[in-house]
């Protein structure tokens, strides 16, 4: 597969310095970001799934019905469903859209999101079950005949679905997670790893793991491919891409303030939070433009590190994440919209410039 540029989309507009508005689902406000985010040449979207939001498969097809190409990332967390369901729900999906479709398995970074949907599993309790219901996802993609199974958190007898993914053999499996526990399942199942923006030290040595961990499970470490998920502050002048950037500094720390802890936890506790905090301590900004304040200022409780510069001088910082290893590069705008467009139309045509040039190096030195 070929490098992917991804964005995000969520229910209503809204972000960390964007107050949030307009209904729970905002149709309106979809259709146009989504449209707006393909015509940008964005590739696919990150759809998020809390206890709070409404059903994101139903903004997946809702999505796919007012676009043309644009995939989606569809996060998606065992232990809320059967495996054997989910499996049928992510097939139709990938069928009505034509293989539009990755599956983003989220296996609970905050435990008082899961709780507000009655899991209280441990963290490696629940890593485990992702191992399983992974395995019986998979299964159910790919059997030909029903089949029985019994584990530790399932059991099934003559398991099987009609209906099987458009792509084949089976939709890709993106998955996130830092912890041991994490970076185990991902080695044995996953297709793509996720990863917050860490500098680029962090990065190679996450995707040395994630490598490891796939060789122990058989697998080649080719078999991963890896997704650096970040912001991006984008501006034709590196001056006023700072600018904005202390602008959106102050608003994120009057919004923390205000909210005096989020989602529910005053300082999440999940691995890829605390490395992102860790990197933040090292510096307001590492290698040549990750910008970690924001990530410090609100306990990076999700992608808050940002590359700040001007299109050319984003890119290059984008293109030494690829050599380092990263072929998707997934942005979260803290203007929603605005940001999509401008990583879409001025950055990421240079970022493939950049990789064609590598690619043909690497050919004529074959």
């Amino acid at each position: 597969m070929a490098s992917e540029f991804i964005g995000h989309t969520s229910n209503r507009e809204g972000s960390d310095i964007v107050p949030t508005t307009g209904p729970v689902i905002d149709k309106t406000y979809i259709r146009n970001h989504v449209q707006a985010a393909e015509t940008a040449g964005i590739d696919r979207l990150l759809i998020g799934q809390f206890a709070q939001w409404p059903d994101n498969n139903q903004i997946a097809a809702y999505v796919f019905s007012q676009t043309e190409r644009i995939g989606a990332l569809l996060a998606h967390r065992p232990g809320l469903m059967q495996p054997t369901l989910g499996a049928r729900q992510l097939a139709s999906l990938d069928q009505f859209s034509e293989g539009r479709v990755w599956v983003h398995i989220i296996t609970g970074g905050s435990d008082a999101d899961q709780a507000r949907d009655g899991d209280f599993e441990d963290h490696d309790t629940r890593y485990a079950r992702t191992d399983e219901y992974i395995e019986v996802l998979k299964k159910v993609w790919e059997s030909d005949a029903p089949f029985d199974h019994e584990g530790r958190f399932y059991k099934f007898k003559g398991a099987f679905s009609q209906v099987k993914p458009f792509q084949k053999p089976r939709i890709p499996i993106s998955f996130g997670g830092s912890s041991d526990a994490a970076i185990a399942v991902a080695g044995k199942h996953a297709d793509i790893y996720a990863l917050w923006g860490e500098p680029l030290d962090g990065t190679r040595e996450t995707i040395a793991k994630v490598r490891a961990a796939a060789i122990q499970n058989g697998r080649s470490p080719d078999d991963i491919r890896f997704t650096l998920a970040f912001r991006t502050i984008v501006a034709e002048t590196e001056d006023q891409a700072w600018s904005n950037a202390a602008d959106i500094l102050a608003k994120v720390k009057a919004g923390v303030a205000r909210q005096a802890g989020g989602n529910g936890e005053k300082l999440p506790s999940n691995v890829g939070s605390v490395r992102l905090r860790e990197a933040a301590k090292r510096g307001k900004v590492l290698d040549k433009r990750l910008w970690t304040e924001v990530a410090e200022a609100s306990g990076a409780g999700g992608n808050s590190t940002a590359l700040v510069g001007t299109p050319e001088q984003v890119a290059e910082a984008i293109l030494d994440y690829y050599d380092a290893g990263i072929s998707n590069f997934l942005v979260r705008g803290f203007y929603p919209t605005e940001d999509t467009v401008t990583y879409g139309r001025d950055v990421v045509p240079l970022v493939k410039v950049g990789i064609a040039e590598r690619q043909a190096r690497k050919v004529a030195a074959e």
